[in-house]
């Protein structure tokens, strides 16, 4: 493979707007603030047409002149996939609805989580510029897609998590190579040894929003939802929130794509949902704050929404706010009910943070925040089959007795 066309032409800081140079590693900008990637759209524009790059195949790299890696031999194949659009029939026939409700599975990427976008990006990124080892804090599913990119990189990679992240995502993170510890804390003391640790390990910090690739790859959300409902985007978006990193990205994809001429002017509205007992954005965004304060004593079934501060905290709030969304919480009792209700009745299983999309939507739907003929997508941001589920099977007896014939309606029956 030989280079292709990538049309970035700077970073800037995400506060003050000071420009960065391109093609060089970068954490945080000077003035301690995320960076966001800036491109040349107007020679996108030029160079490609939003139908040949829907007539393309190979999931999200797909989007490539609005990506950042030069070299395509640094793009690292895991089989990525447009992730579906499933409609939630039995939800909308029990609310009334005449609009939509879609539900775009992230978790058939992948390492099973929209995840894999961003750090697929951000180790593309990372063997572009020659980094040997990475380190990240992670509550399980960001941990499980560094660990398999850099693996398949050649790239060192370490993951530090909370205690009581679900073990399947320890044990995928360590089964695909990565150096995972676990320790007594939430994710932002995590993210407190990872940058202690770089001086002396020299490890690059991927933690979320401290460098700036991972946003690029979580945008091609927006990019693939716009061409999946033809260019054209819903009337609301539930989005799960913990370091918002996705949430971010679509609405920054939107503005890329509307400079080119690819969608127009409708933006959806962006509802941030988080869980009851992590709610900081919540909380800033009804108290009119810029940024939100760290959320204390953080608890939720939810983990991977389970952040109590986060970086880009006002990037996520002036996103919410220019879109004229809102930001929810949800009590967790509501998103296992969601949950469950997903499973039995439409055949999806959604992963919790899921769930609390679907518990935000129809909670928004009660309150009015909603329209009942509204499309609406909900993101479901990983596998379902990586979190715990009920043991609800039954015994059933192999053999009958007394050569009686098998009760079946006694044996199946609710008693």
């Amino acid at each position: 493979m030989t280079d292709h066309a990538t049309f970035v032409t700077h970073l800037e800081c995400s506060m003050t707007g000071t420009k960065y140079e391109a093609d060089r590693l970068h954490n945080l900008s000077a003035e301690g603030w995320p960076l966001l990637l800036r491109y040349d759209l107007d020679g996108v524009a030029r160079a490609v047409t939003r139908a040949e790059v829907a007539g393309r195949r190979g999931g999200f790299w797909k989007y490539r002149e609005l990506l950042p890696v030069r070299n395509a031999d640094n793009v690292i194949d895991l089989g990525e996939v447009v992730t579906p659009l499933i409609r939630l029939h039995a939800s909308e026939r029990e609310h009334g609805v005449s609009g939509e409700v879609l539900v775009k599975d992230e978790g058939r990427l992948p390492t099973g989580s929209f995840k894999a976008r961003g750090l697929a990006l951000a180790v593309a990124m990372a063997r572009e510029l020659g980094v040997q080892s990475m380190a990240m804090p992670s509550n399980g599913n960001a941990g499980a897609a560094l660990a398999a990119y850099a693996s398949r990189a050649g790239i060192e990679s370490y993951v530090f998590c909370p205690a009581d992240t679900p073990p399947i995502n320890l044990q995928e993170i360590a089964l695909q190579g990565a150096h995972v510890f676990c320790i007594d804390g939430l994710i932002d003391d995590c993210g407190r040894l990872v940058r202690e640790g770089a001086p002396s390990m020299g490890w690059f910090d991927v933690s979320t929003l401290k460098e700036p690739y991972r946003i690029e790859g979580k945008k091609t959300m927006g990019i693939e939802l716009a061409e999946q409902l033809g260019w054209t985007l819903p009337d609301v978006i539930f989005y799960p929130t913990g370091g918002g990193t996705g949430l971010i990205g679509m609405w920054k994809a939107f503005a890329e794509l509307e400079h080119m001429g690819w969608i127009g002017s409708q933006r959806p509205r962006m509802v941030a949902v988080q869980a009851s007992g992590c709610a900081p954005m919540v909380r800033a965004w009804e108290e009119g704050a810029v940024h939100a304060r760290r959320w204390e004593h953080a608890a939720t079934v939810a983990a991977g929404i389970r952040v109590p501060a986060a970086i880009g905290d006002f990037l996520i709030l002036r996103a919410v706010r220019e879109s004229g969304g809102y930001a929810v919480a949800v009590e967790d009792e509501a998103i296992d009910a969601a949950r469950a209700r997903a499973a039995s009745r439409d055949g999806l299983l959604l992963c919790p943070e899921g769930a609390a999309t679907l518990a935000a939507y129809e909670q928004g739907l009660a309150a009015g925040q909603v329209g009942r003929d509204e499309r609406v997508v909900l993101f479901n941001c990983g596998s379902g089959l990586k979190y715990p589920m009920p043991d609800a099977a039954r015994h059933l007896p192999d053999s009958v007795t007394d050569g009686q014939p098998r009760d079946w309606a006694a044996l199946l029956g609710d008693g």
